[in-house]
Order: C-alpha cells, then structure tokens, then sequence
C-alpha cells in the first residue's frame, strides 16, 4: 500500500514496506505439508512439521531475497530492544515470537507512515472527489491476514499458558485447539509465566495503534484480560519449585494490573463486561455426557476480582446502561435489539438476574444510600429509550430492578426512585405549597413531556410490573386524587394516556385493602375532604403536541360561571367514576362502594331535623353565623352528591355487581336500616315499601335454594335478624311485617321452617328479576287480542267442568263474531278442517268487523302455512281475499293479507310470483302507492322465504325494482331501491351481470334526483350490499367496485344532504374493512393434520 523509501543500508522503518510484512506474515501462515506419506503420521506431528518448514521458510527469505533486507534489520532492532525471550527448544514459542516481532514491526511501519503523511488540499473544483486516504490504512484482505495472524499467537502464546479455570480451556474451544494444548511443551524454557507475560504485553504494545487495537479487542480481549488477571492478581508461591523457574516480579505483576485496568477502561463497556461476567464464571456444572469436557470452576480470586471490577464498571458513568447490555448482548439480543430482542424481553430470568445485580450494594460503595444516589437516576434513565426493541428490553430490567429495591430497601427506594417518578403529580397537590412565583396565571407546572413520562414510567413499574410491594402502594396513594382528576380530562378527548391511567387507577384499586380503596373512591368525588386532591389554582389543559400540561389556571369573576363550572365538574366526576366501577365488579369493589353509597344515603336521609334549625340570631355573632351557614351549604351539598352517586351507580351497574352473599346482605341491611329509619321519622312512601319488598325477596330467593347456602352462610344471614325483628315490630305495613317475621324464622332455623309467604316473595322477586318471561306473556296476551281469542275462552271451551274460574270473558256479553271463534279454535287444535269450517273463515274473512277479519286472515295463513289440503284446493280464491283485504286502512287487517299472500306465493311461486311483480310495476291510477308499497313488501318477504330459490327468480324481479326506480311517484323510487339492496344482498354470487344495471341505476339516482329521500335510498342501497356481502364483496363487485367508490367520494363531498353522507361515510368504512380484511387477512394460528392412508 505504500513504497518503500529507498535507502537500502539504513534500518529504519520508513524504509520498509506494509506489504513486506504482510508477505512475511502470510509466509508463516502457509499450510505447509508433512513431507511424508506415511498414514501413521499425526496432526502433532504435522502442525509441528508445518510450523518448522514455516521458520525455514521466512529466514531463507530473509537471507536470500534482497528486497527484504530492511525488513531483516528492522526486526533484528526490535528483537534487540526486546526483553522477553525469543528463542526455545519448543516450536510453538518460536514461531509466536517471530509472529509477534513481525506485529511489531508492523505496528513501527504504520506509525511512520501516519506520522509523514501529509494530505494535500482539496481541490475546490472537485469538492465531491474522495478525500487522500491514509497509507496506513489496511484494506480488507489485509485485515484477514493480520486476524488469523493474532488467532495464532493467541492461540499459541496466550490460551496454553492459562491456569485451569481461568478462561476457556483450548480443548473445550475447536478440535485444533485440543492439538495446540498437547504440542506445546510447558516444561522447555522460558516458563509459562515468562511466555504469557511477554505475549500480553506485546499484544497491548500493538494494540496502541487504532486500527490494530480494534483487530485485537474486537475478538479477543477476554484472552489477553484473563492473562492479565493471571498475572496481576493471581496469587504467587512462596519460593519457586525448582531453581531455574523464572517468576514474574511484582513490578511486572504491577504493570499487568494497571494494564488491565487501563485496557477495561479503554474497550466498549458493555463486553467488558460481558467477559468479566464470563471469567467468574458459575457455579461447578457436572456432565453426564462423557465426550463432553467439563470446564472448571473459575478460582475465588478470579471470582472475587472479577466481582470487583464488575462493581467498578457499575459505579461509572452510565455504569447500568453498560451492565445490562454486556448481559443481554452477551446472551445474543445484539447491540441494538436484535432478531432475538423480543425472546431476551420476555426472559425474566435473566431480569431477575440484572436486578439482584443492581440491587446488591458494592463494597466500593461508601453506603447504600451514596449507592442508591448514583445509580437510581441511571436506572430511571433505562424507561427512556426510543429505539423499540431495546427500549423492550430495557424497560423490563428497569421494571424488575424497581420493584426489587423497593422491596429490599424501601426507604431508599422511595427516596430516590419513587419521589423523582412522582415528583410532576406532587407538585400539584393540594396539600403542595405553589410558590409565589409560579401563581401568575397561565405558568406551566409540569410540562407535557414531564407529565406524559411521569404517567408511562408508572404504568411501566406498577401495571406492567404487577408487584404490590407496600411502599410502592403506599407512595402512590397521595396522588390518586390528582390521577383521577387526569383521568376525567382524559376522557374528554383522545389521548394515549387516557387508557394508562385507567389501567393504573383499575391496578390500585384492586391492590389496595378495601377500606382504603373505598377511602379513595370518596375522596375522587369529593366526599372526604381529607383525601389529597388536585390543587384549586391547578387545571390541565391540551397542550400543542397533542399531550396534557398543567397550568395555574385564570380567576373566574363571574359567580354564575364558577359555579356552573363547579356543577358540571362534580356531574363528570361521578359519571366517569362511575365508569372506572363498571370495570371493577369482579373484584367486588363495586358493590362494596354501592352498599357504602346506600348506607349514606341512609344516613342523609334519618339526619334531624333539629340540626338543621338555627338558634336565634340574638345567641350568635355574625362570624358563627357565618360559618354555621357555610356547614350547611357543605353538608346539601355532600346530600346531593351522594343521590347523584346513587343514581349514577344505579343506571352503570349490572346486576352482577354482587359477588358474593355477603354483600347482598350488606344491601339488604343497608335497605332494611333505612327503612327502620324511615317508619322512626314516619317519612316512609311508596318507593321506599317497593324497595323493602324487592330486598326482602332478594333474602327470599336465596332461602329458597336458588343458592346453594352453607353454614358459614347462615352466620352471614344471621346479621339480619335485629333489623327483621325491628321491621316486623314497627312497619305499618302488614304484609311485610308478615314477611319479615317468616325470614327471620326461616333464617334462625337455617332453612328448616319455610312458610308460604317466604315462598311467593321468592316468586315474586324472580318474576321482577327476569322480565323475559313478563315481555313472552304481554306478547302472548297481545297476539290473542290480534286473533280475538283471550285465554279465558279458551279455558272455558277446553274445560267446561270448572264454570266458576274466573275469566275476562265470563262476565261480559259474547259479541257476534264470538260465535264462530270455537270452530276457528276446534280446527287449530284438530288440524283437520272442514268444508264447512273453510267457508265459515272465508265468510269472515269479509266481516265488517276488523278484529274477526283479522283472525279469520291470520286462520287462513296458518292453514297454508300447515299445507292444510282443503285450503289450498282454493287458492285462488284466497289469493283473492289476501289481495282485496291488502287495500284495507286497518294496520291488523292489511298486515294479515301481507303475511298470507307471502305463504301462499311461497307455497304457489311460479303461480303468483309474476302476478305481484305485475301489480307492483303498475301505474298508480291504477293502484294506489300505499298498495304497491304494500305488494314490495309481500315481495320482500317472498324473497326472504325463497332463501337460494330466488336466483330462478332473478330476472323478473331486478327488472320490475329497477322499472320501479323510474316510476313518478318519490316513494315508490325510495320503495324500489330498498327492495332491490335486500335482494342483491340476498343473491350473493347469483348477481352475475345485473351487477352493472345495478350500479349504473344507483349512480344515475344518486347523483341526478331531485328528491332526498330517494337519494338516500340509493345510498343506503350500497351500504346493504357490502354490509351483506361482506368479505365476498371483492369477488362479487370486483368490476364495479371502483365505480361505487368513486360514486361515495363524490356523495361525502358535494351531497348537500347530511343523512345522505352519513350513509355514504358508512359504506366507505365498510369498504375500508372489506379491503383491508383482503390485503391483510388475518393470521390463524392453526396446524393442518392430515392422516396418512
């Protein structure tokens, strides 16, 4: 790469070349051969034999080539300057000698070439040219040469010299290190240690050139420090074994120390690291596999040192940040997250492991607490990264450490890591003292980024961590008041934090013991004081990055508008606590913080009177006066929040808000005592006796063995008995008296002794509890009333034995059509009719009066729709009688003839079905619209009937609806394109080619009628189609579809019509769904098994 000087009698280094002493490096790394063929020759023999010839080799060079005279001299001056020996008897040492004095000279080499290099100017008429490189820059093929250079003397001069232990041994590393172990001879001279120290230091004397250093560190530093470990810190013998061992001195021994200190200090520290953790070592692993090595236990001075320096690399700057990636890299995540970064985040081993690292204070440390405040701020700083993966990584070592030294040492913990976390939401309080300086409205407190990092790193330590340690809980409790308040911002608005401080208010909620979470929930809605809140000079307000800051808010002078503002605050909280409830029902904090509302209510309701009255104004000065009004503005107003926070509860909560029974009795003696207060102040009424009644019958329920109850159960019941008693002693009224009584029998006896009362209470309350089976009867009741036949006829047709069962019927006078209503019920029960049945129905089925025409056309569906013979032997006839009854003013009349004519064309298709299309497609001299309406809807029906039968049908019925959007009349249009979305919503695959008449009709209505509602008919026409067709829209519409996208941009932005966009902006966003759900299926993590014949 550069040329040499030429000044042949001179030794200096300029006058030698890069590519002479990387010729000669290659030269001792040639594969040389045994020279023999003897099959019995072994890879000792021919790595000593290859190692031999290469010695030969370079010194033949070296006396016979010319050229590589200065090479020889500048090496022979470093040999001379050398104070480790070069010579040996073992080959192996003499070839890592002549490698390292040829690193040497190479490393001299770079040096003076770097130092007389002078770059000349750029050229400024070619700026963009590439700037002169350096000559001592090393291309890449001769960066591979000096690697396998370094392999070798590591391998050669560094790893056979390292005591057991220390290291990996070379047997455990390749099969060619196994072979180095036993060639190279420990016993010639000079000694191992004579040989490692001079390998270490060579080593790190050319490893202070850059681009050699890096060489070097990059692959192996964990060598050349497990080296110098050994040297520095290894501990000596007192007098060598035998009189020519040579030992390392201690000004050796020192300058090893300070070497590695120095090259642990110099490399990247997160594989410093790493290769300090993997020089201590684990603990003693046993192999049961015999062709596996085993490696031995590091030393406990190795571990001990290595301990140590690790210590030392923590207490650095940015200390952690290097601890936790040395173990996560080390362990495969790379530097930068890595393929394997989502795996590495998931282990909590090995978090756990970082953690009791951090955690554990070092004996370098002065104290835990100067420990604690070094390390904590670097520790937060892990929550902080914005690369993904890492930041995964990271956060979930931080989490863990977190949580781990909160629990072992929690006042530290929460001196410096809690207080920094909270530190935003402290500030805020209302118990915090604001100083004057910041009290100027619109001063920001805390700043969007600090509250938008305030509220991750909590959700990151206390949800994600899910760790209730109790200093943790405990620190956040301050603050919850001022969490809840955010949390009503929050949802005023989409915000990413909202979900997060719902998630951190839910995870306290459910930590926390019950009394203190209910203490809580009071203090959210103001009705304990005392509870820290946020303070009244603070408001949050959206700031312009789209987060929250808070601010000291302006004064409001206006009495009216601070009051409203006050109202409507308290109306958001309770509602939106409300909201935060309906999550925690499972938990059972819900009902306990219902009953708690229900028994506030009691007290508000059974306070006196006489705390309400004054004294007279002659006992009291206008100070207490004052203050004694301001007591009672304070206490209507906590009165009026706690019926607020009932009423709220009340319309949020399920009727799962009781888990068990203990909390079902809690209401129920929350009822009875406000009951038993209500008779005491003769204030009770007709709600509070409906309530008493539904609670006692909840207690009944339970007692009559919907509940399986056990012993411990009835003790639970058993707190009932007082306030029973009490009831059944004072109530006026008698039942429930009554009912209170028998309870407390039933109870006291554990459920031996039940009587009636206990029994139709039960009924009774499980009849309000399940209003299903009430809505089933009014239909019932409703669809006898649409026949004419009450269930009291009936009763008295089918059992004549009983004349004094009361019935509606009996008592009144039987009407004319009442006569031919027991042939109509004979024949339903019979299933068989008769002519004479046939015609008495068919005569009805023109009786003047609406209720017995309608039951005559409902008989005659159901015959048809019981294939009943006779019925259908006249089916013209009723086709008739249902068309004719179909121009019928009367909605029980007209609706009749619509579901008749649909059985019957149902039954009769190709008969009918093209009949209908023709009186619907008629004009309306003939027919009046309402007809034809009501002949779309036989259609509609017809077609729902038919399923995949309509596809026969097809043509004549997308023709007559398309005719029909053309008609003059509006809402035969509208009408029309209704009939024909359900029906291509009905056809699925079977549109074919009407797809394009479809489409052309619905863009030519859509963008050129006058009349709204048919536009929005038009539109919703497309909605029905996608919403039907679903994910088969893209095979079904594939050749429309750009069309009617292009046809609902144009609706949203020129449409003057709002419902007509509306409908517009839904079909986009099915679209939108349909396409995405196609470009994007969704992954099913699913295995296909097939059985093999």
């Amino acid at each position: 790469m550069a040329d040499p000087r030429q000044d042949p009698g001179s030794g200096d280094p300029e006058t030698c070349g890069l590519e002479q002493i990387l010729e000669a490096l290659k030269l001792l790394l040639s594969p040389g051969g045994s020279g023999s063929s003897s099959l019995q020759i072994t890879k000792h023999d021919v790595l000593l034999a290859t190692l031999k010839s290469n010695l030969s080799a370079l010194e033949d060079k070296f006396l016979k080539e010319p050229h590589w005279k200065n090479l020889k001299l500048l090496r022979e001056e470093i040999a001379n300057e050398a104070e480790w020996p070069q010579s040996s008897v073992d080959v192996t040492w003499s070839f890592t000698s002549q490698a390292l004095l040829l690193l040497l000279c190479l490393k001299e080499t770079m040096l003076h070439l770097a130092a007389s290099f002078s770059p000349g100017r750029a050229d400024p008429r070619t700026p963009e040219a590439a700037p002169a490189l350096s000559p001592d820059t090393l291309s890449v093929s001769q960066q591979k040469t000096i690697q396998s250079v370094l392999q070798f003397v590591v391998t050669l001069g560094v790893c056979p010299y390292l005591m057991p232990g220390v290291g990996v041994p070379l047997r455990c590393r390749t099969e060619f290190g196994a072979v180095v172990q036993d060639v190279v001879c420990l016993d010639a001279v000079p000694s191992a240690s004579r040989r490692l120290y001079a390998s270490c230091r060579v080593l790190l004397d050319v490893a202070q050139h850059a681009s050699l250093g890096s060489l070097i560190f990059c692959r192996h530093f964990g060598d050349i420090a497990a080296g110098l470990c050994q040297l520095g810190f290894c501990p000596t013998k007192r007098k060598p074994l035998k009189s020519e061992e040579e030992v390392i001195t201690e000004e050796e021994r020192a300058v090893s120390r300070k070497a590695l200190r120095d090259i642990l200090d110099q490399v990247y520290q997160p594989l410093a690291v790493r290769e300090l953790l993997f020089l201590q070592g684990g603990p003693p692993q046993s192999s049961t596999d015999m062709k596996t090595p085993v490696r031995c236990r590091a030393p406990a001075w190795l571990r001990r040192l290595c301990g140590q320096l690790l210590s030392e690399r923590l207490m650095r700057p940015s200390g952690v940040q290097a601890v936790v990636r040395g173990i996560l890299e080390g362990a495969g995540a790379g530097a930068a997250g890595g393929s394997d970064a989502e795996a590495m985040a998931a282990d909590w081993k090995k978090c756990d492991l970082i953690a009791k690292i951090l955690a554990s204070c070092p004996q370098q440390s002065l104290s835990p607490e100067d420990y604690y405040r070094d390390i904590c701020p670097q520790i937060l700083d892990l929550f902080h990264f914005q690369d993904k993966l890492t930041a995964r990584q990271f956060q979930r070592v931080a989490t863990t450490t977190f949580i781990t030294m909160s629990r072992e040492r929690p006042q530290l913990a929460a001196k410096y890591l809690l207080q920094p976390v909270l530190a935003p939401l402290h500030r805020c309080l209302s118990t915090a003292e604001i100083p004057e300086s910041d009290m100027v409205p619109g001063t920001i407190l805390v700043t969007e980024e600090e509250l938008s990092r305030c509220i991750e790193d909590i959700f990151k330590v206390y949800v994600v961590g899910n760790e209730p340690v109790a200093v943790l809980v405990d620190s956040l409790l301050p603050v919850l008041g001022v969490f809840f308040s955010l949390y009503c911002f929050t949802k005023q608005s989409v915000l990413h934090i909202r979900s997060l401080c719902q998630e951190i208010l839910l995870w306290i909620l459910g930590k926390l013991e019950r009394k203190k979470a209910i203490a809580s929930l009071k203090g959210f809605v103001g009705l304990d004081k005392s509870v820290p809140s946020l303070h009244s000079l603070c408001q949050f307000r959206a700031a312009t990055q789209g987060d929250i800051v808070i601010t000291i808010k302006e004064a409001i002078c206006d009495e009216d508008e601070a009051l409203y503002q006050k109202v409507s605050s308290e109306q958001c909280q309770v509602e939106h606590l409300g909201d935060l409830l309906s999550h925690c029902q499972e938990s059972g904090l819900a009902g306990d913080f219902f009953i708690f509302c229900l028994k506030e209510l009691t007290r508000v309701a059974t306070e006196s009177e006489a705390e309400l009255k004054t004294q007279p104004f002659s006992s009291k000065s206008l100070l207490e006066l004052e203050q004694h009004q301001t007591l009672l503005v304070e206490g209507q107003e906590q009165k009026l929040l706690v019926l607020q926070l009932v009423a709220v509860l009340c319309e949020r909560m399920s009727e799962q808000i009781f888990i068990n029974i203990a909390q079902v009795v809690e209401f129920v003696a929350a009822t009875l005592q406000r009951a038993c207060a209500s008779v005491a102040h003769q204030t009770e009424n007709a709600v509070e006796s409906q309530t008493l009644s539904m609670s006692m019958g909840l207690v009944a329920v339970m007692l009559g063995g919907a509940v399986q109850l056990k012993s411990g159960d009835f003790a639970v019941l058993k707190q009932l008995l007082p306030l029973l008693e009490k009831v059944s002693l004072t109530y006026p009224d008698p039942v429930i008296q009554e009912l209170a009584a028998d309870l407390r029998i039933t109870i006291s006896t554990h459920g031996a002794f039940s009587t009636t009362a206990v029994s139709v209470a039960a009924q009774s309350a499980l009849s309000k509890k399940d209003p299903e089976g009430k809505i089933d009867e009014q239909q019932q009741n409703s669809r006898e009333r649409d026949t004419g036949v009450s269930h009291g006829q009936l009763s008295q047709q089918q059992s004549p034995e009983k004349p004094n069962q009361p019935s509606l019927a009996s008592s009144a006078p039987r009407s004319p059509q009442e006569v031919s209503e027991p042939s109509m019920t004979t024949s339903q029960k019979s299933r068989s009719i008769t002519t004479e049945q046939l015609q008495e129905v068919l005569l009805s089925a023109y009786d003047p009066q609406i209720p017995t025409r309608a039951a005559a056309l409902r008989t005659l569906s159901r015959w048809i729709e019981q294939r009943e013979a006779r019925a259908l032997e006249v089916q013209e006839k009723l086709l008739k009688i249902f068309l004719e009854n179909l121009e019928h003013e009367d909605t029980f009349v007209y609706l009749s003839a619509i579901q008749g004519v649909a059985l019957l064309t149902d039954a009769y298709p190709e008969k009918i079905l093209l009949g209908l299309l023709a009186q619907y497609d008629t004009s309306k001299d003939k027919h009046t619209a309402e007809t034809r309406m009501k002949v779309g809807e036989v259609l509609m029906r017809v077609v729902r009937a038919l399923g995949d039968m309509v596809s026969k049908y097809r043509e004549p019925l997308v023709h007559t609806f398309l005719r029909g959007v053309r008609d003059p009349d509006s809402a035969h249009r509208a009408s029309s394109l209704s009939n024909l979305g359900e029906l291509c919503q009905r056809l699925d695959f079977l549109l074919g080619s009407v797809v394009h008449e479809v489409t052309a009709c619905l863009i030519a209505v859509a963008k050129t009628d006058h009349e709204v509602q048919v536009r929005r008919a038009a539109i919703h026409v497309i909605v029905l189609l996608l919403r039907g067709l679903s994910q088969k829209a893209t095979e079904v519409l594939r050749d429309v579809l750009k069309d009617l996208y292009h046809l609902l941009k144009h609706v949203v932005h020129l449409e003057p019509d709002d419902v007509a966009k509306l409908h517009a902006q839904l079909a986009l966003e099915e679209l939108d769904e349909i396409m995405r759900n196609f470009l994007f299926p969704p992954q099913k993590l699913e295995k296909k098994i097939v059985v093999l014949p």
